[in-house]
C-alpha cells in the first residue's frame, strides 16, 4: 500500500537525521567513515534467491559472488580464481579460492557452490530462471566443480556476477527466514543489526575478518526514499553521499548546485514491449504491418524533448552501444511518419483503427507519456487505452494471467548479448507467449553456441529482424544521473541502473 505524504516525510526526516554530517565519505583528516547512499529499491529480503536488480548492493554488502563483475563488463576473480567453458559451450568448469570462510567460520567449497546454485535454482525468485540450463552440478574436490548444462548458454559468466553467483552459508538454508534479515556470507560486510531498520535504513559494517582487498569505507548505511526530491534535498546539503537520479526534471535540479557532482549513463530504455505478436489477446498484432505501423505512429524526438527534457536518445532498437548486436544505424530506422503509419494499416485490413488497451503502473507510465502515445497513436486510428493498475497487482495480471498484449516498460541494456536474448527473444521472461518465428529460429542455435564476438554478424541479424518485424516500440535511451555531494566518486555498472559497492572511492 502507498504511504501517506505525511508517512514519507516523516521517514524522510528521519533517515536524513541518521546520516552522518556535511562530508560523511571522510573526516577531516581523509580517513574514511561511513558512505551514505540512496535508494528506491526496496529489497524484499537480504536472502539471495531474492536478489534482484537494483537491490544487488545491498546482498553486494555481505555476500561475494563467484566472479565479479568489472565497472566495463569484463570478468575478474572473485571466490572463483579461474574459469573455463568447453568447447560446445555445455561444461563450465571453475577453480575457486581455498581460503575463505563464511561469517561464522565454516569453510567455503566447491560443495557450498552447489548447495547455494541448487537452492538459487529452485527458490523462485526473479532470478531463479538464470540457472534453467543448469542440469548438475559436480564437485571434484573442494576447490574445483563443474556446471553441466543442458544446453549452449554464453550468458552463464554473467549470472555468476550476479544474483545466481552470491554464495551464503549454506548452514542457515535448514531454516527460510533466516538469511532475509540476518545474512551471512563472505562478503567485505556485515549487517549491523543494532542500527538497521528494516525497510527504511541498513547499515553494514566491515568485518576483520575479510579475505579480500580492503574497500574504502568502514561503513556503508543505505537508506530507502520514496521520492527523489528528498534525495536531492539529502545531496545537496550533504546529508547524502551518492544516489542515483533518474527523473529529467529531478536531474536538472541537482545539476544547478555547483558543489554537487554527476556522471551520466544510458542504461534503460523505455519502450512498448509487444508481447502478442501471434495475436492471442489483440488479433491484429498478428500482422508485421500493424506493429510497424504503432513504431511509426509515435514521434520519439518529441517525447524525448518533453518528457525527459532531451536526456537520451532515440531508439528503434532493443540492443545496446555495448552490445554486439547494435548498429547505430538501427536507432532511426522508423521515423515520424504517420502518413505511411496509416498505409500500412490500411494494407493490413485496418484502415478504420482497432483498439490496444494496456497496463497502466504509474510510476512508469507517467501522465504526460501516457498522452502522448494516446494522441500519436490516435492519429492514425489506434485508440489506446489505459487500465489502471496496483502495483501488487500488476505481475499477476501482466505475466500470470497475460491479460494484455503489450505493455510499456524500462528495461536495462548491458554488454552481454545473450542476457539480452535470453530477457526478451526466449520463450518466457518478458516473451511470456512464447512468441518465435522462422528467422529467429535459424539465428538463434547460431549465436548460443558461440561468444558474442564470435557471432556478430548472426547477433546483429537477429536485430535488423527483431526491429523490421516490428517485435518491440523502443522509445529511446535514457540518461540516468550519477550524483555525489563531491566527497565521493562514482564509476557506474555495466549491467546495472546503480552501482556495485566496489564502485565508490573517497574524492580526492
Amino acid at each position: 500500500m502507498k504511504r501517506s505524504a505525511t508517512a514519507a516525510l516523516l521517514v524522510t526526516a528521519s533517515l536524513i537525521a541518521g546520516c552522518s554530517g556535511p562530508g560523511g565519505g571522510g573526516t577531516a583528516g581523509g580517513a574514511s567513515t561511513t558512505l551514505n547512499i540512496a535508494t528506491m529499491t526496496l529489497p524484499q529480503s537480504l536472502d539471495p534467491k531474492d536478489a534482484n536488480g537494483s537491490a544487488l548492493p545491498f546482498f553486494q554488502a555481505v555476500y561475494d559472488t563467484l566472479i565479479k563483475r568489472e565497472p566495463d563488463g569484463t570478468y575478474s576473480p572473485m571466490l572463483a580464481t579461474e574459469w573455463k567453458y568447453d568447447d560446445g559451450l555445455t561444461e563450465l568448469s571453475l577453480t575457486l579460492r581455498g581460503d575463505v570462510k563464511f561469517d561464522d567460520g565454516t569453510p567455503f567449497d566447491a560443495e557450498a557452490v552447489k548447495a547455494n546454485m541448487e537452492r538459487f535454482r529452485k527458490g523462485g525468485g526473479a532470478q531463479a530462471k538464470t540457472l534453467n540450463d543448469v542440469k548438475s552440478i559436480e564437485v571434484a574436490d573442494p576447490t574445483h566443480v563443474t556446471l553441466i548444462l543442458s544446453r549452449p548458454n554464453p550468458a552463464m559468466l554473467y549470472y555468476l556476477s550476479d544474483a545466481a553467483g552470491l554464495m551464503a552459508n549454506p548452514k542457515d538454508f535448514a531454516q527460510d527466514d533466516t538469511l532475509k534479515t540476518r545474512p551471512g556470507g563472505t562478503g567485505p560486510y556485515e549487517l549491523d543489526q543494532g542500527r538497521t531498520v528494516i525497510g527504511t535504513k541498513w547499515v553494514f559494517t566491515r568485518t576483520a575478518r575479510y579475505w579480500g582487498a580492503r574497500l574504502p569505507y568502514d561503513t556503508i548505511a543505505i537508506s530507502y526514499f520514496d521520492n527523489e526530491t528528498a534525495i536531492v534535498n539529502g545531496i545537496k546539503t550533504g546529508q547524502l553521499d551518492a544516489a542515483l537520479i533518474q527523473d529529467a526534471d529531478q536531474q536538472i535540479s541537482v545539476e544547478s548546485d555547483p558543489k554537487v557532482k554527476t556522471v551520466k549513463q544510458e542504461f534503460d530504455f523505455q519502450g512498448v514491449f509487444l508481447f502478442d505478436r501471434a495475436g492471442a489477446v489483440t488479433p491484429e498484432l498478428r500482422d508485421p504491418r500493424v506493429r510497424q505501423a504503432l513504431n511509426y505512429a509515435i514521434d520519439r524526438r518529441t517525447m524525448l524533448a518533453k518528457i525527459r527534457q532531451g536526456r537520451g536518445a532515440v531508439t528503434s532498437q532493443v540492443f545496446g552501444p555495448a552490445t554486439a548486436a547494435y548498429k547505430p544505424e538501427l536507432d532511426t530506422y522508423y521515423g515520424f511518419d504517420q502518413a505511411k503509419a496509416r498505409a500500412l494499416l490500411k494494407e493490413a485490413g485496418h484502415e478504420s483503427g482497432f483498439t490496444l488497451k494496456l497496463p497502466r503502473i504509474p510510476a512508469i507510465v507517467s501522465d504526460a507519456l501516457a498522452a502522448s502515445l494516446q494522441s500519436d497513436l490516435g492519429a492514425v486510428g489506434v485508440k489506446l487505452v489505459w487500465d489502471d493498475l496496483d502495483p501488487g497487482s500488476a505481475v499477476q495480471r501482466i505475466f500470470r494471467d497475460r491479460a494484455y498484449s503489450a505493455m510499456v516498460m524500462n528495461m536495462g541494456q548491458s554488454s552481454a548479448d545473450w542476457v539480452a536474448v535470453g530477457e526478451v527473444v526466449l520463450p518466457g521472461a518478458f516473451n511470456m507467449f512464447g512468441y518465435t518465428d522462422d528467422t529467429v529460429k535459424k539465428l538463434l542455435p547460431r549465436i548460443q553456441g558461440s561468444a558474442a564476438q564470435d557471432a556478430r554478424a548472426d547477433l546483429q541479424a537477429l536485430n535488423e529482424h527483431l526491429v523490421a518485424d516490428g517485435w518491440f516500440m523502443p522509445f529511446y535511451r535514457m540518461t540516468y544521473l550519477h550524483v555525489s555531494d563531491g566527497s565521493v566518486t562514482i564509476k557506474p555498472q555495466d549491467g546495472m541502473a546503480v552501482p556495485a559497492i566496489y564502485n565508490y572511492a573517497p574524492a580526492q
